[in-house]
Parts: C-alpha cells; structure tokens; sequence
C-alpha cells in the first residue's frame, strides 16, 4: 500500500506523547504488564492495522492478534491485540484507536460507494480526489485504497486537469480548444483531461482530449451525453464529478462513465471503536 516512513509514524506518536505518560508515572504502574484489545461497535471494513502494528511496535508493544486491512468486520469483533509494560501500552492507547477509528470509517464507506457503483457498472471506478485534509494524505489515501476505490488526483504535479480558471487565463474556451493538439504534444506521456459542462463537451471530444470530467451533471442529463460522446469518440476516458456519494454512485455509475471522483469518503464519520485493557501475571 502506500509508503509511510518511520519518521511520520514517530510524529503519529509524539503528537499525543511528546515527554512522558503523566498518570502512568504518577500512579506507579509503569513496568505493570498488560493486554490491550481493540474491538468495534459497529460493522465496518478495517482500516489503519498497518499503521498501528508499527505504531505499537515503535512503543516497545508485542502484537499478538491482528486481523488484516480489508476485512470486514461484526460489532463486538476483536481484531488487534498488543501486550506490553502499563507506560507503553498507554501511550498507544490513543493514537492507534483514533487511527482505526478514521481510517476504517473512511474505508466503509468508500467500500459502500465503490459496491453500489460496481452494481451499476462492474467498469466504472470510485476515484477520490485531493481534498483530503492537509497533513493525512497519505493515512487517508490508504484508507480508500483499501475501501477498494483508487485515487484521483495525488497532486497538481501528477495529471493534466484543465478547469474553468485555466481557460480565464487562455482567452476562453475557443483559445483553448484551438490548442489542443499542442496541449497534447506537450504533455507526451500524460493525457489531457479538461473539466466540462454539456455544452463544451462533444466539442472536447471531437478535438481529441484523452478526459472529460463532468462537474455536477444531473445524472440524466449526464446518460444522454455519455451516449453521444461514445458515438463520437469511444476512447475519451469520461468521469462524473460534484456531490458524488453513497446515496447516488450507483445511479452516476449507471450513466455510462468511466469513473467517480469524490471527496465524500474523506468527511466519513469517525467509527464506534474502543479497547480494553487489563493487566496480566
């Protein structure tokens, strides 16, 4: 999955134990040996397991039951264990349940877009875009990976995307459009893809762009295009974009594109998570 270097796991852990475990040392548990489990409240995919061995691992922790990434969980299911002294199993405590409980949440749901997508259209793709919370784009775009939904757009140095702010500083539309074939030289092994209303988009089709992302298109209006465009040019990558969410992938998948781009799984509510802790002889 994605690449996390041991410095940010570190920077996980410092953000919740920059010095010492307070309580832990005042109450004289420290050298204590314990069990910590983490179980769920809710069903959901699990996210974040990865992370949190390396996590409780960098604390000095022993991982002794782990279920892997992907898996779907039942409420009550107890699927990571760790044992270690009182001071380290405290300090991972925390920091790995808010891991499990924002990733797994965010992996649920991309799991219910990308099955309710898939019932519409086996060939069309969940992709998350890059409105991700600065500073966990990495955790956040493992989590979807898992959820079985791809990446959109990592950053502005990885895809061509042309939108309506690019074309303000062209000259419009037609200044673009009249370039297009530049445009395409340029890129060489990338492909262009432009953000489009109905209007603009048999126009984008026929000058030959490798993408149309349609922003915000009723998805019958969008069927209509799609259709159109198929008869036109049956190799332009076509993608549905604006307000895409659980409650209607299905239905924008349905349309005939190939793609979704969404942001919603990034807002997921944060799952019912929790742990028990217990010393032992």
């Amino acid at each position: 999955m994605i690449r996390i270097p041991t410095g940010r796991i570190d920077r996980f852990i410092e953000e919740d134990i920059p010095y010492i475990d307070l309580t832990s040392m005042v109450l004289g548990i420290d050298d204590r040996r314990g069990c910590m489990e983490y179980f769920t409240r809710e069903d959901c995919v699990l996210a974040g397991a990865s992370v949190v061995e390396r996590i409780a691992e960098r604390l000095g922790c022993r991982v002794v039951e782990r279920s892997e990434d992907g898996s779907q969980l039942k409420a009550g299911e107890t699927f990571f264990a760790v044992e270690g002294s009182a001071a380290d199993l405290h300090a991972a405590w925390k920091v790995c349940l808010n891991v499990f409980d924002h990733l797994s949440a965010i992996a649920t749901m991309t799991r219910r877009m990308v099955d309710a997508a898939h019932r519409a259209n086996p060939r069309c793709e969940v992709l998350t875009t890059r409105k991700s919370m600065p500073g966990v784009k990495d955790l956040m775009t493992e989590a979807v990976m898992i959820g079985g939904a791809y990446p959109h757009r990592l950053g502005l140095s990885e895809t061509v995307l042309v939108f309506d702010h690019h074309l303000a500083f062209l000259g419009g539309f037609d200044a673009f459009i009249e370039k297009v074939p530049e445009y395409m030289a340029r890129c060489v092994e990338k492909k262009l893809f432009v953000e489009s209303d109905i209007e603009h988009a048999m126009r984008l089709a026929r000058a030959g762009v490798d993408g149309i992302q349609f922003d915000k298109v009723p998805a019958d209006d969008l069927t209509k295009i799609v259709q159109r465009i198929r008869t036109e040019n049956d190799h332009v990558t076509l993608i549905a974009a604006g307000g895409i969410d659980p409650k209607n992938a299905e239905e924008y998948a349905g349309t005939g594109v190939d793609g979704l781009a969404t942001t919603a799984p990034f807002a997921a509510k944060p799952l019912d998570m929790s742990v028990r802790l217990s010393p032992v002889q």
